[in-house]
């Protein structure tokens, strides 16, 4: 069931600060100054009026309260989250505000809303259930969105359970698709019409991971829908995504971890280690060691040679060597398979033996940059017992994430676009209030349940 619903005293002895005393107090105290920032409605404002302005993609600087990305349900998650490392200073008063604006959001709309975790209703669910104080609030609130979820989960199975191969990943992935959706849907399955989606989801995705013999896999990406035309160009034939965000590994880290908890699905642990397989076979050596690319491009004739992969992937949670080592560590562990646990290991600490500027990874922010990266390092030092380098790895990243707090912008922190461009980012996935969710994951003994929704725990 959800860590958040669990009492605090429980979480915090599974989990402690990676860092010495000193360490420790310098990060939590900065974590939490980007906190009261967040809180500060004048300042939220003046980040929110400026991130249009200065971004070259003006286009997707809209917030929208209702989403988790880049809404007011991503600052409620934010503050329940604030809520458990420091109960008795009006988090969850700050976060119902966030909340009470997200729902008045969602209730404005008309027509159908879309299921997806960051910027749909699996992500609105996670925010108000971490908030919820274990299930003791938002009980109303909860209910109505489950229900309407599920509905929505299970018409989005159906039609992945039906597609033949080709299709968009905002089907399976993370961000809007089957696996983001699953990952709420896993730790609320106590209510029958909740399983009951949950169930779907796996079963649509054993299908879409399924052997295709002669053919590629289901999951695969046509040219026709990818998310630009820049990459579309780059892959004439479509691809394989590898990427934890929009990827197969999202639904790898997905089925796993239902397996674990204890889902019994017809053909589940063979999907696992259909994908898991494909996964490790994937990989390919940099000159730091094991390393993933960004997609594997398919050929003419509908083959495919990981060699073939030219295009360098950063070393992020969204794609590169972070992401991918999590999935199959989660699939090593729920199949007691201990090669694909070793790789992800290995891959994890060829990613810490690369200079800084070779991560590709300037952004402090969790989606692509250094916080991300740091979110992962903290449940691999956790989980593995092989943590010595992991240990040391998350220290220097909360070092550079303290050499780039900016105290003169808004919220403190900023994300960086390609071409170096700063923006005073407001949202959780791509801004501050991420950064101050990694530091305050290493700094304190709060176990960070908000990285479900990431499909890292």
């Amino acid at each position: 069931m959800m860590q958040a619903s669990q009492p605090a005293d429980a979480v915090q002895q599974r989990w402690a600060p990676v860092l010495d005393a000193a360490g420790a107090t310098e990060v939590r105290t900065i974590a939490l100054e980007v906190a009261a920032r967040i809180a500060d409605r004048g300042r939220l404002d003046q980040a929110l009026q400026a991130a249009p302005r200065q971004s070259q993609f003006p286009h997707v600087m809209h917030w929208q309260p209702y989403g988790l990305a880049q809404g007011d349900a991503g600052l409620a998650l934010f503050c329940s989250y604030l809520d458990v490392v420091q109960p008795d200073q009006g988090w969850d008063r700050v976060g119902h505000g966030f909340l009470q604006a997200a729902v008045a959001d969602l209730e404005a709309l008309e027509g159908r809303v879309a299921p997806g975790a960051f910027s749909g209703l699996a992500g609105l669910a996670f925010a108000a259930c971490s908030l919820s104080r274990g299930g003791t609030r938002y009980r109303t609130l909860l209910t109505s969105l489950e229900d309407a979820l599920a509905i929505e989960a299970l018409t989005a199975a159906s039609e992945t359970a039906r597609h033949a191969g080709g299709g968009g990943v905002w089907q399976f992935d993370v961000i809007s698709g089957l696996a983001g959706i699953g990952a709420y849907l896993l730790q609320r399955r106590s209510r029958p019409v909740v399983a009951d989606a949950l169930d779907a989801v796996l079963r649509a995705l054993i299908h879409l991971t399924a052997p295709n013999p002669g053919s590629p896999p289901r999951w695969f990406t046509s040219q026709q829908m990818m998310a630009d035309e820049p990459t579309a160009r780059h892959y004439p034939h479509g691809n394989l995504n590898l990427g934890l965000a929009h990827g197969i590994p999202g639904p790898l880290a997905l089925m796993a971890l239902a397996h674990k908890e204890g889902v019994e699905l017809p053909g589940l642990q063979e999907a696992i280690q259909h994908v898991a397989g494909f996964i490790a076979d994937s990989r390919v050596d940099g000159p730091y060691g094991v390393d993933w690319p960004t997609a594997i491009p398919l050929r003419a004739d509908g083959t495919w040679n990981v060699a073939d992969a030219v295009e360098r992937s950063r070393t992020a949670w969204c794609y590169g060597s972070p992401g991918v080592a999590r999935s199959l560590w989660l699939a090593g562990d729920a199949l007691g398979e201990g090669s694909w646990k070793s790789l992800a290991v290995e891959a994890l600490e060829a990613v810490l033996r690369r200079p800084i500027p070779e991560r590709m990874i300037d952004s402090p922010t969790l989606c692509h940059g250094v916080s991300g990266l740091l979110a992962i390092v903290l449940r691999f030092a956790r989980d593995d017992d092989r943590a010595g380098m992991f240990v040391g790895g998350a220290d220097a990243l909360c070092r550079q994430l303290l050499e780039l707090y900016a105290p003169d912008h808004p919220l403190g922190y900023y994300s960086i676009e390609p071409g170096g461009t700063r923006v005073d980012q407001a949202g959780l996935l791509d801004g501050a209030p991420g950064v101050a969710l990694a530091l305050l994951a290493a700094a304190t003994s709060t176990e960070p349940f908000w990285d479900r929704l990431f499909l890292l725990s």
